[in-house]
């Protein structure tokens, strides 16, 4: 029967749902970390909290970081926009949650490593003794390989 062969269903774009954790992570930090609970700011342990000019340009880097967050969700919604548009597209709640949690954990893992222990910028929580410091961020690592440990057994069991 010619012109009525079944074409493959294509699945979720894995791109879209990693976008999309990341964003999401970077908003949770920036919102959560940097503005309810203050417990850093992007460069506050290169330039502390302790002056108005510091606050300013803290906050002027916090904005940078944000706006990389926003960039990151829209090319998400941008690729699943596409991507929902052709036909026979099929959607995954399940793919969609792990891509998300995978994008979300690197985010931590890769912001935690990079901005918390190579260069230093900042840490999870620096209302605490310093001391403490590194149990925050060691945490906060764990926290990430956990959800990105999730998210892939999600998507071995959705794809077995």
């Amino acid at each position: 029967m010619i012109g009525l062969e079944r074409r493959p269903a294509r699945s979720l774009p894995l791109s879209a749902g990693l976008l999309l954790g990341l964003g999401l992570g970077g908003f949770f930090d920036g919102i959560v970390l940097h503005q309810l609970l203050q417990w850093h700011h992007m460069l506050s342990s290169w330039y502390p909290i302790t002056s108005i000019e510091n606050l300013e340009l803290n906050t002027f880097w916090d904005g940078v970081f944000h706006s990389g967050a926003y960039v990151f969700v829209l090319a998400g919604l941008f690729i699943l926009w596409r991507s929902g548009r052709l036909g026979h597209f099929r959607w995954s709640t399940a793919d969609l949650v792990a891509t998300m949690l995978i994008g979300f954990g690197a985010f931590n893992l890769i912001e935690g490593i990079v901005d918390h222990q190579v260069l230093g910028l900042h840490h999870v929580n620096e209302t605490v003794p310093r001391g403490e410091l590194l149990f925050w961020d060691l945490g906060f690592l764990a926290w990430g390989g956990a959800m990105v440990a999730i998210g892939v057994m999600i998507m071995r069991r959705r794809h077995v």
